[in-house]
């Protein structure tokens, strides 16, 4: 039996039950590829049907104003895809008359959509033959294949998604693409894969030359960053806040947070009084929330993050009522403050 057809018996054995596999409406796949990109499914899975919820068809999510669509997003991190998702269903509606292109190259032209998710809902709702290749794809062939060429450099990309086209079912290629992403995610796992178990374990090469552990290979190309954030959470004597906007292109854009004060190091009460003399509300008192900062970890940035209270009598311009808040698209970050923080 060859590679794709012990992937195919595979998947027709242990597939789970998701609500996308139950439909090839394009709109579906799309949503759910764009949430399960760097999102594991048990946590995806609830915003998915929030999103189907409150934007049925392609037609709502595009005419939804923005900060619902971030503020819908909320906790899922990497924001860029919620623009992007919301960017799309515009182009979608306005270019494409409401249905999604057809084509793998048309799909690819849409903001956001790139090889993968544009090979995923091609292959899913139009049976076309293009291979998808995301990380648990890269992992079953490097590992089953032998291949050591790093799946993030240019050559690698090249030469794994030509191998993926190699050994591709192609008359079975809605149930092919599905199975050996599942393959990747439930079988041949990061962690412990289950290889004494596997179907394909007499002629994998990672497993013959105890190779499991280190295949595939990733450069590390990007360095951490470390930032210090400093938030100041006004209050006035009517429990108003004050909320702003991120802008630019850096992280959380266009969410809402208190007003930040980026320093280079940790710094103390004396020091964040001096730097919010000008440019800041005056605060009758200030104090800090959190003398241990919360490292809050992204893709390559640590934040140390630390939450101070500015307590002032007079009534701030443009305040925000502490109930209204909740409203707004925050990071998860700030939103946990809000959670647990008490008036």
């Amino acid at each position: 039996m060859s590679f794709s057809q012990e992937i195919l018996k595979w998947y027709r054995q242990n597939k789970r039950q998701l609500p996308w596999r139950n439909t090839k409406d394009p709109y579906k796949i799309w949503l759910s590829e764009i949430i399960l990109q760097q999102t594991r499914v048990v946590q995806g899975t609830p915003y998915y049907h929030k999103f189907l919820e409150d934007f049925p068809t392609v037609y709502d999510l595009a005419n939804a104003p923005e900060e619902k669509v971030l503020k819908l997003w909320q906790g899922l991190g990497y924001y860029s895809r919620a623009r992007n998702l919301h960017a799309t269903a515009q182009m979608v509606v306005s270019e494409w008359n409401g249905e999604f292109p057809q084509t793998y190259k048309g799909l690819k032209s849409l903001k956001g959509i790139g090889d993968y998710t544009a090979s995923a809902i091609a292959s899913i709702c139009f049976n076309i033959p293009e291979p998808v290749v995301d990380g648990n794809v890269y992992r079953v062939l490097a590992r089953y294949y032998g291949v050591d060429m790093p799946i993030n450099s240019s050559e690698g990309v090249k030469y794994f998604k030509e191998l993926a086209r190699k050994v591709m079912d192609v008359d079975d290629i809605r149930d092919y693409n599905q199975g050996i992403m599942e393959f990747g995610a439930m079988q041949c796992a990061p962690k412990k894969p289950y290889c004494m178990l596997c179907p394909l374990q007499e002629s994998c090469v990672a497993l013959k030359e105890n190779k499991v552990d280190v295949l595939p290979v990733k450069l590390n190309k990007t360095k951490t960053r470390t930032r210090h954030f400093n938030y100041l959470v006004f209050l006035d004597g009517q429990k108003n806040t004050l909320l702003e906007q991120r802008k630019g292109k850096g992280i959380w854009q266009n969410l809402y947070q208190f007003p930040l004060v980026e320093s280079e190091k940790e710094i103390n009460e004396k020091e964040l009084a001096q730097s919010i003399e000008n440019g800041f509300p005056s605060g009758d008192s200030l104090s800090v929330y959190n003398e241990r900062p919360i490292v809050h970890k992204l893709s390559h940035q640590h934040l140390y993050t630390r939450f101070w209270i500015v307590e002032t009598k007079e009534l701030l311009p443009n305040g925000i009522s502490w109930e209204q808040i909740v409203e707004f698209p925050v990071p998860v970050l700030i939103a946990d403050f809000i959670q647990t923080f008490k008036i």
